[in-house]
């Protein structure tokens, strides 16, 4: 498959959102759809059905730009932006590391929430061993490039596989 058709069929969620400063939310929401040939009514009724999903206020925020919006919100536009094309997959890279707890528990909620209405396959990058417990259902554990353990969340805490795994899991209790 050409590399430019398969990202086209992924959805991104970044650690920043990388919205496009110069256009407004829906726009950022309906780049990929208009790329891939979407018909405008349908743009708008996918991004309006996406900030329904994401609770933005669908009357509010369509016409606002990347820098009227908190970090919270960026971030919710770019999930909103990485399902809009309905892709199979969706990575997460590190979405929620330069937000403050509270905002990152809500989307890690939200997220959780969105896993399980959407039936979504998702891939998600975190260097925050609580954050990979509390979202993933397998998660694989890398050092310097080599996966040292999979499992589930139960899996791993029950039996570290080496003392990288269980000082990675401790190192976030102290």
């Amino acid at each position: 498959m050409d590399g430019v058709e398969l990202r086209r069929k992924i959805g991104f969620v970044l650690q920043h959102p990388a919205l496009f400063p110069h256009f407004t939310v829906k726009q950022n929401i309906e780049v990929v759809p208009k790329l891939l040939g979407w018909k405008d009514d349908k743009c708008s009724e996918r991004t309006m059905e996406l900030l329904s999903l994401i609770a933005l206020d669908t009357d509010h925020m369509t016409n606002r730009y990347p820098s009227q919006l908190s970090g919270g919100q960026q971030q919710r536009v770019g999930i909103a932006r990485a399902l809009a094309a309905d892709p199979e997959l969706i990575l997460f890279d590190e979405p929620f590391s330069a937000l403050d707890p509270i905002t990152r528990g809500d989307l890690q909620d939200e997220v959780l929430r969105l896993k399980k209405r959407l039936r979504k396959t998702t891939v998600f990058v975190t260097h925050d061993i609580r954050e990979a417990f509390k979202l993933g259902d397998s998660v694989v554990i890398l050092n310097q490039g080599k996966i040292v353990q999979t499992g589930t969340p139960d899996q791993i805490q029950a039996k570290p596989a080496n003392s990288f795994v269980e000082r990675f899991i401790n190192s976030t209790n102290e």
